[in-house]
């Protein structure tokens, strides 16, 4: 029904289907850097129904000369397309663009959303109407030839049968027709196939009847056929868009423009493309930021729900950061962007969103495998039908009809929808409860998980630590620390600015260095490091105390300044999410740069036994490592730009959404809530998509068990597989929309702790 969703193609996709792929500048135009010399394209491909389509294009588009890998998301009908720029990037994507239309899936950039509603929707009601009126008619015709009509009156029933089926076959069939005229033309198969091969020979024995003055036609079955697949076809797209409505609200959040204010103060509205960084955008009023960027001018209350969860406003002035999608409530505003809008913070949970529909995790490989072969298998059984039944029986016209039952009942619809479904409605549900993720095999890897890692400072704790020892520094000191830790996105770093708001940038050449601190050169006034002890004085004494509060120490060519110290508060829900993880079978502990008296404190504040302090970034991943050869596949929550190897290190992985960029970009999942119970939640959501999905398959293969053998021995009429195909794919999305209901966040299933997990308990290092 719909594991290959033809006839979904809006009419801008459709024209894209008869014309040459965007040029190779355009192409270079919309990508995004990904860092590291690679930047990624994405591309709406109408022609993508399939698990074969995937998995063709994943595999032909890394071929081309340049192209490092390719993605394509089955829900969206993207294929992002990641390419080195090394100077040769327009060949690449010139390539990619021909390889695209020479394999039978032109591509074009994504434009504005479709104003008018919803064009599939509309296309798929137009054909169900026409099949709907054509089978009511032609049933009724049909009906008085069984009732005994004499043979003239029969024949001249059947040919008003076929005149009505003609054109409703071709009008409401083009939906699958189109799909496999496409498929064959470039020598491939899909399982449009199969079913317009059953549509067409039905009509064609029904023709053939007629002609031949026979007493059976099937005309009503023929389009009452048709009409049962295409009332699949439409109840699957009705649910397709309910599970994915949460991506497309979150798209809706970014508004299409704004008013842009030029040198001389004129306001001129701009479209959101064409708004640029460095660019001052006026906000009234009940007007959403339309990028990322920073209050210039004005005071007003915002709605920040959409980073933060709060439903409460948050007073802004100049200076604050104004995330894209953010709703001004009272005042004017004038905002200097610092993104563009395909960069934004909400370009990028759009992005993740999307990227969960397509994650290419286990189940889902495996479901388009066995997608990926059913077509030759359904054609060679349906042969082998046809043939057995001649053989059998001398009846070609029965031996016709069950080869087209067995077509149209082993379409392998509800095993193709078997994952994707669950992911999309997964995504969704997450994003309720404030949790993006990245990828679809990432909720599976959670779904594994049996270990948590958590960093301390901005993920235990709130990350937003206070001075509390300002008065026991010298002001210049302190001024001096402030100018310096401005150059540093560290929550200690932030909160040491913030305790000097005028101190300044100082003139500084400025390095930061990941766990360590930051390192800063002044001509006249020598190297200042600001950071841990033990990289403020290197080779010196730490000056190590027993406060259990964070500290940074500030030096001068290696001889110590000051030292700071902070408090911070554990961040809301740590206490529970950390019980509740362990009431769901993981054992926990704490991975820390932090000094071991704050560590330990906090340890013992949650119940933790196990953690490790003064943990640079590579002794967390050394730490990982560990655990992965214990057998463990570890949970890694953290936020800080030490944190980013061992995020990406982990079996799966978590950050908060206040997370640096490089933090969020390793992290699988991003919670935008302040509450830690975000990883329970997360770890529920996820076991139960996985409990779905099995479920998915179980309903799948006993329907395909039971349905095949009835087609093959005669039972099943092609208007009866038709029904039960459409059922069975109405059954498995049902079944995946369940995890939409009566999910409780607190209730987190038990997974099996791998052997000699119990009672798991690291030394506390001395």
């Amino acid at each position: 029904m719909s594991c290959c969703a033809p006839g979904t193609e809006t009419a801008a996709e459709l024209d894209a289907l008869r014309t040459a792929g965007p040029a190779a500048d355009e192409m270079a135009m919309a990508s995004r850097d990904l860092g590291g010399g690679l930047r990624q394209c994405d591309l709406i491909v109408p022609a993508v129904h399939c698990g074969a389509c995937i998995t063709l294009l994943e595999r032909e588009l890394p071929k081309i000369d340049g192209v490092e890998r390719a993605r394509v998301n089955l829900s969206t009908r993207r294929a992002s397309v990641v390419y080195r720029a090394d100077g040769a990037e327009g060949r690449a994507l010139a390539a990619v663009s021909d390889r695209l239309a020479a394999l039978g899936y032109p591509a074009h950039l994504p434009g504005p959303d479709d104003e008018g509603g919803d064009p599939v929707f509309r296309e798929l009601l137009k054909s169900l109407a026409v099949a709907g009126f054509a089978a009511m008619n032609v049933m009724l015709l049909s009906v008085s030839v069984w009732s005994g009509a004499d043979a003239a009156t029969r024949d001249l029933f059947h040919l008003i049968s076929a005149l009505i089926a003609a054109p409703a076959l071709a009008y409401s069939g083009r939906v699958f027709f189109r799909s496999a005229w496409n498929a064959v033309r470039h020598g491939r198969t899909n399982m449009d196939v199969p079913i317009s091969l059953g549509v067409i020979l039905a009509y064609a024995i029904s023709m053939y009847e007629t002609l031949s003055h026979g007493e059976h036609a099937y005309f009503d079955a023929s389009v009452t056929l048709l009409f049962f697949l295409l009332a699949g076809r439409t109840l699957d797209h009705m649910m397709r868009e309910r599970a994915r409505s949460a991506v497309r609200n979150l798209g809706r959040l970014a508004p299409r423009g704004a008013f842009v204010i030029d040198a001389e103060g004129r306001r001129e509205y701009r479209a959101l493309a064409e708004i640029g960084p460095g660019m001052r955008v006026a906000l009234a009023a009940g007007d959403r930021s339309p990028v990322d960027g920073i209050v210039l001018e004005g005071q007003g209350d915002m709605d920040f729900a959409l980073v933060t969860g709060e439903s409460r406003p948050v007073r802004v002035e100049k200076g604050t950061l104004v995330p894209a999608g953010t709703l001004n409530l009272t005042g004017s505003l004038v905002v200097e962007a610092t993104r563009a809008a395909k960069d934004s913070f909400l370009s990028e949970m759009v992005a993740m969103m999307e990227a969960a529909e397509s994650g290419r995790a286990g189940y889902r490989r495996l479901a388009d495998r066995a997608s990926a072969i059913y077509a030759p298998v359904v054609h060679l059984t349906a042969l082998v039908t046809l043939i057995g039944w001649v053989v059998t029986t001398g009846d070609w016209r029965f031996a016709t009809l069950t080869a087209v039952a067995v077509l149209i009942i082993t379409c392998p619809c509800a095993l193709g929808l078997a994952v994707p479904v669950v992911q999309v409605v997964a995504a969704g549900r997450l994003f309720e409860h404030g949790i993006m993720v990245k990828d679809g095999s990432a909720m599976e890897r959670l779904a594994e998980a049996n270990h948590v890692v958590f960093d301390k400072t901005g993920t235990l704790t709130r990350g937003r630590p206070m001075l509390v020892n300002a008065d026991e520094v010298a002001a210049e000191d302190l001024a001096l620390a402030a100018a310096i830790a401005r150059h540093s996105r560290h929550p200690l770093s932030r909160a040491l600015a913030a305790s000097v708001p005028d101190a300044g940038g100082g003139r500084f050449e400025v390095e930061e260095i990941a766990g360590e601190g930051v390192l800063a050169r002044a001509a006249p006034g020598g190297t200042y490091r600001l950071g841990r002890a033990s990289f403020a004085l290197p080779g010196g004494e730490a000056g190590a105390s027993d406060a259990e509060g964070s500290e940074v120490v500030l030096s001068r060519d290696g001889r110590l300044l000051a030292t700071f110290r902070f408090a911070d508060d554990i961040r809301p829900g740590a206490p529970r999410a950390v019980a509740e993880l362990a009431e769901a079978g993981l054992s926990a502990e704490i991975v820390s740069g932090d000094r071991e008296p704050a560590v330990a404190a906090l340890a013992r504040r949650l119940g933790i036994a196990t953690f490790m302090a003064g943990a640079r970034p590579a002794d967390k991943v050394a730490r990982l490592e560990s655990l992965r050869q214990e057998g463990r596949r570890t949970l890694m929550v953290g936020d800080g730009l030490n944190d980013a190897p061992a995020l990406a290190a982990a079996h799966v992985s978590m950050a908060p959404a206040s997370a640096a960029d490089v933090g969020r970009q390793a992290a699988d999942f991003v919670f935008l809530h302040d509450d830690l119970a975000a990883v329970p939640t997360a770890l529920a959501i996820s076991r139960r998509a996985g409990k779905l999905i099995r479920q998915n398959f179980a309903l799948a293969i006993a329907y395909n068990a039971i349905a095949v053998p009835v087609a093959i021995l005669g039972y099943a009429s092609p208007l009866v597989a038709a029904v039960a195909m459409s059922s069975s794919s109405v059954i498995v999305v049902l079944n995946s929309l369940r995890l939409r209901r009566g999910f409780r966040p607190a209730r987190v299933e038990t997974a099996a702790r791998p052997e000699g997990a119990a009672g798991y308990e690291r030394p506390v290092p001395a």
